[in-house]
């Protein structure tokens, strides 16, 4: 299993709506590195759902529950389809992800501006147990 972090901004879709929607596609991307990752995930992979903008923070986990497919409405892109998982007990926010010396590596915080990216297990386990959940 592999684990990712994608960003929504909370105005276009929140946890709310992912949570009431339950399985969704993951729609938006526009940058070829993201859509390269959303490529390379397999069902069963588990990524952090991050507000983007507004609010700042890891807010909940979905799970892949369907690997890439075109985009509608841009064939160059690609989507994947999330079913929420799990609220962090305790949202994450990134002042708290940049105070941690063991997450500077992490694209989020190396390349901001990148929607989906892919978190190793070392990071995982550190931000589940930063929100309150065990390093499942």
């Amino acid at each position: 299993m592999a684990y990712w972090l994608m960003k929504s901004e909370p105005f276009e879709w929140s946890w709310e709506q992912q949570v009431a929607a339950r399985t969704a596609p993951w729609t938006g991307v526009r940058n070829y590195q993201a859509r390269n990752f959303m490529k390379d995930m397999k069902k069963g992979d588990l990524s952090f759902f991050y507000h983007s903008s507004k609010g700042l923070e890891i807010a909940g986990i979905v799970e892949i529950v369907k690997t890439h497919y075109p985009d509608p409405a841009d064939e160059r892109f690609v989507l994947v389809d999330v079913r929420a998982k799990q609220a962090m007990k305790t949202p994450v926010p990134l002042a708290a992800l940049k105070a941690r010396a063991e997450l500077q590596d992490m694209p989020l915080i190396r390349q901001p501006r990148l929607s989906v990216m892919p978190v190793t297990e070392k990071e995982w386990k550190t931000i589940c147990t930063m929100g309150g959940l065990p390093q499942s």
